[in-house]
């Protein structure tokens, strides 16, 4: 309890040291902290953010080119296919999807697989077999964006542990003898408690956002895809190979 007391004593007089040192005649102007000694600042935890604010923003490049309509069930494959399947071009249509490899092309090649294997397939297996790729289809879009999620509840637990970090350092430095404490120990210890917890919220704040935004567009190409599944496999249903 008296370590405790101290060390909120000395947190006291940090401020009041720096308003005296304001008030003198010769004080120099305050100056901007640059990059460099933030990071010195903030210890070794800075650069485990900055690894994770990389990874997020790579994370973000990557979904936003594959995480598209030209990827996932793109019109002009749609059309082509559902041309392929009235004329009962069975051959040509899996030849279609192994050249343009998304997730329509997935759902229509498990179906024609089937279809070959099992020539006289028993009413809705095709349609079970179809949904099952769709839905792994859509899982692992689902999966794919959660990533974005986990590094932005991890970006806070980092900046947090830099935060105990920095104020076990400030109570460090009172602990033993208070009239030996100087202010700029208690500063640096309380500005790495402050600089890691900023640093992990500009990482997660930013990931979150960018997660709720791939969530919507996951939403919209899972529909997108279950509609041009549902019409090939009409065609499918009605004609067979």
């Amino acid at each position: 309890m008296k370590s405790t007391w101290n060390l909120m004593s000395a947190l006291w007089l940090v401020p009041a040291t720096l308003g005296f040192a304001q008030a003198g005649e010769a004080a120099p102007a305050a100056e901007m902290l640059t990059v460099a000694q933030l990071m010195r600042m903030g210890g070794w935890l800075m650069y485990v953010l900055a690894a994770l604010s990389v990874l997020g923003l790579a994370l973000i490049v990557y979904y936003a080119m594959v995480l598209r309509t030209r990827a996932i069930a793109p019109t002009t494959q749609a059309l082509r296919l559902r041309e392929l399947l009235k004329e009962r071009r069975g051959r040509e249509a899996r030849e279609l999807c192994a050249q343009q490899p998304t997730a329509l092309a997935a759902v229509t090649a498990a179906g024609l697989d089937f279809l070959k294997e099992n020539p006289r397939v028993q009413p809705g297996m095709l349609k079970e077999i179809m949904e099952s790729e769709g839905a792994r289809q859509a899982g692992r879009m689902q999966n794919m964006i959660h990533y974005l999620l986990d590094l932005s509840a991890v970006a806070p637990m980092v900046g947090l542990l830099g935060t105990v970090i920095g104020m076990l350092k400030a109570f460090n430095s009172v602990a033993f003898d208070l009239a030996k404490a100087r202010p700029m120990e208690l500063a640096a210890g309380v500005g790495q408690a402050l600089i890691t917890t900023i640093a992990g919220l500009i990482v997660a704040i930013p990931a979150m956002m960018a997660y709720s935004w791939f969530r919507g567009r996951v939403i919209k190409l899972t529909g997108r895809l279950e509609g041009a599944s549902t019409d090939l496999l009409a065609i499918l249903e009605n004609k067979g190979e």
